[in-house]
């Protein structure tokens, strides 16, 4: 854009909405998040910044991300993510259609939240350069791999390669919707 700043915001939110929308993705970024500790969100800012801005972030890219989002992460998403869960079988008066209700309300907080969190991450990718206009498949894959080894170091964890195939199916994903 030729002078003007651009809304990375509301471009990597609506990127995000996409890619999560594809078939298979929302469940891939589920089974990393459950089972690798993944932040969802940073994970696809971090394909983001790669597929739409040419911003290739590197491991200590991935560590100032989670310390940008890391604090609202762990007090306001994360609460409210268990909060919505715990609704879904218990305890009492779970499950039931007021708690349902409830519960729904809740994954609309969730995702307001989420919003916000993408917000910093997009205020933190603001300031970075890309690298170039395109970036290589093989790039996409170690950016998303960087930010899942991230989340596995934190967590003891399965090795990379026991997720190496949920990282390519949303790898093809973000390729195809980027092209």
């Amino acid at each position: 854009m030729s002078g003007a700043k651009r809304d990375l915001a509301a471009e990597s939110w609506a990127f995000a909405l996409q890619v999560y929308a594809e078939p298979g993705v929302g469940a891939a970024c589920l089974r990393l998040q459950a089972e690798a500790g993944v932040d969802v969100m940073m994970l696809l800012v971090a394909a983001f910044a790669a597929a739409r801005c040419g911003v290739v972030v590197s491991p200590l890219d991935v560590q100032q991300m989670d310390a940008v989002c890391r604090p609202w992460r762990e007090r306001v998403v994360q609460p409210l993510r268990a909060l919505r869960v715990a609704l879904k079988s218990g305890p009492a008066p779970a499950p039931s259609p007021g708690a349902e209700k409830l519960r729904s309300q809740i994954k609309v907080s969730e995702l307001a939240a989420e919003r916000l969190e993408n917000d910093l991450l997009a205020d933190w990718l603001q300031c970075k350069a890309a690298v170039s206009s395109a970036v290589a498949i093989d790039d996409l894959h170690s950016v998303l791999r960087d930010v899942v080894r991230f989340a596995m170091e934190r967590r003891d964890g399965q090795a990379i390669v026991e997720v190496g195939a949920t990282i390519d199916e949303i790898a093809a994903v973000v390729r195809r919707i980027s092209a």
